[in-house]
């Protein structure tokens, strides 16, 4: 599969290095949030890594939920239980959990759709930033502190009518950014497309924190500041 090069598995455990999260971030989805840097102080595998490891692991089920509960580290041997009754908790060695999976319906174990579907979708979500969250946090007037980005990756579902699907597309339907202090809940809303209909909708929620308000010229910076790494990685 090709998320060989993004994990490793010794003794029954799934490791994941922080090169590797670091190369999957950039390479697959896009993604170019420090905190999947190496070196990063509070370095975290991504979340859609660990999402499509479950792809990958338990196949494509017409309805998927996933929860995030923890932040991956490097090299932390997962538990990927054996036993699958439609609940799954991602765990490490002393029980700590990092991700909570319900899905139901019927399921495909299909290679070619579950590679097609993890791409567009971590292509999709890796892309939130700063191509939706920039416009949504204007329009609110808030963002996070530039100095120190804070923002959690909580949620995601999505629901297919059939898996009898080809070369899935994802496709941005609705924003909404809910304010309480300094946080908010992001929610975006999106369908699944397949030769030109929409086979499925799904959702995902981040969790943005230490909120301030708006600055432009800040975040022209953070913005520029990606397409330069984006650049860098890109060979020019």
């Amino acid at each position: 599969m090709f998320l060989d090069p993004f994990h490793r598995k010794e003794n029954g455990y799934v490791l994941i290095s922080a090169d590797q999260a670091s190369n999957f971030a950039k390479d697959v989805a896009g993604d170019f949030n420090p905190i999947h840097n190496p070196d990063a102080k509070r370095f975290c595998v991504p979340g859609d890594l660990l999402f499509a490891l479950v792809l990958e692991r338990y196949g494509v089920s017409e309805r998927m939920s996933v929860r995030f509960s923890g932040m991956v580290g490097d090299n932390v041997p997962l538990v990927f239980p054996e036993v699958d009754e439609g609940v799954i908790d991602v765990q490490d060695t002393d029980g700590k959990a990092y991700l909570h999976l319900e899905h139901g319906g019927k399921t495909s174990h299909d290679a070619a759709l579950i590679e097609q579907l993890t791409r567009r979708y971590v292509a999709f979500s890796g892309h939130n930033f700063p191509f939706i969250m920039v416009p949504l946090m204007e329009q609110h007037g808030v963002m996070f502190n530039p100095k120190r980005p804070l923002v959690i990756y909580e949620s995601m579902a999505f629901e297919l009518n059939h898996l009898n699907i080809e070369d899935p597309g994802l496709e941005l339907a609705s924003t909404s950014l809910e304010v309480n202090g300094k946080r908010a809940d992001v929610h975006f809303e999106f369908n699944i497309t397949a030769a030109g209909d929409v086979v499925g909708t799904g959702s995902k929620k981040l969790i943005v924190s230490g909120l301030q308000p708006y600055d432009s010229a800040a975040m022209d910076d953070m913005v520029e500041q990606f397409e330069a790494l984006k650049r860098e990685r890109n060979g020019g």
